[in-house]
């Protein structure tokens, strides 16, 4: 794991990805040695040197998502444990090089955490919401490319039909995206007073009506209660028997 946060932190993720970048890589034979023996054996010196060897791919990963904003050492973080599920899952007999099976449970992990993180409301619970939020700024911009003077809706239409999801969930989709999370306590202007929590209005009823309300409300319950008293007594001129007596 690497540290985050402060000059020290700083220097020593740097340390770190320059140790990742320079270490070497593993030979096809070597590679499915080291996998049989921590699969086989538990052997945790087998485990150390192949995850090792591979932490350039969480490293390199993790700086493809550094535009979303997330410190890049966290980021790097998340591609390890994604690094060490691989380790873990890997089976050196399938003929496939573990970089190739490891690639893809970095990148899962490193897209969970951003987002898990990037907003504090939880977007891109399903699959294609997922492959959305990846992948809209990147086909925003190839069409902006092929044709500079598309309009929104039709910009859209275009992003919905290429990842096969609605049209409805493009527009949300893009207005989270320009609209990211801000603090109620963030000044309206610079070095202003006023907050933006000072001009959000309450709808909740007001306290003193809740009150009002409440009591009127038993004082017609009671009015009622004791209008039905009275006409389920039973009176002596409406009772044939009781007028004879």
């Amino acid at each position: 794991m690497t540290p985050s946060g402060g000059p020290w932190a700083q220097r020593a993720n740097a340390i770190f990805i320059n140790h990742s970048m320079h270490t070497p890589l593993l030979g096809r034979e070597h590679e499915h040695d080291l996998a049989a023996r921590w699969r086989d054996k538990g052997d945790e010196e087998a485990l150390h040197e192949l995850v090792t060897a591979y932490t350039r791919l969480a490293v390199s990963i993790a700086f493809r998502f550094r535009s979303y904003g997330l410190p890049i050492s966290e980021l790097i973080q998340e591609g390890n444990t994604g690094l060490m599920q691989a380790a873990t899952r890997f089976d050196p007999d399938r003929g496939v090089r573990f970089s190739t099976y490891a690639t893809w449970w970095i990148r899962s992990s490193v897209q969970d955490y951003i987002l898990r993180n990037w907003s504090i409301v939880r977007i891109g619970t399903t699959k294609a919401q997922k492959s959305l939020f990846f992948n809209f700024r990147r086909l925003q911009a190839k069409i902006d490319g092929i044709d500079p003077g598309v309009d929104r809706e039709s910009r859209q239409a275009r992003i919905a039909e290429e990842l096969r999801v609605n049209l409805s969930d493009v527009d949300r989709m893009e207005q989270r995206l320009l609209a990211p999370d801000q603090s109620l306590n963030a000044p309206l202007i610079e070095n202003g007073d006023d907050e933006w929590q000072e001009f959000i209005v309450d709808e909740r009823p007001n306290p003193e009506y809740v009150v009002i309300g409440m009591r009127d409300g038993k004082a017609r319950s009671r009015w009622l209660e004791e209008a039905l008293a009275e006409l389920l007594i039973p009176r002596a001129d409406d009772n044939p028997r009781a007028s004879s007596l």
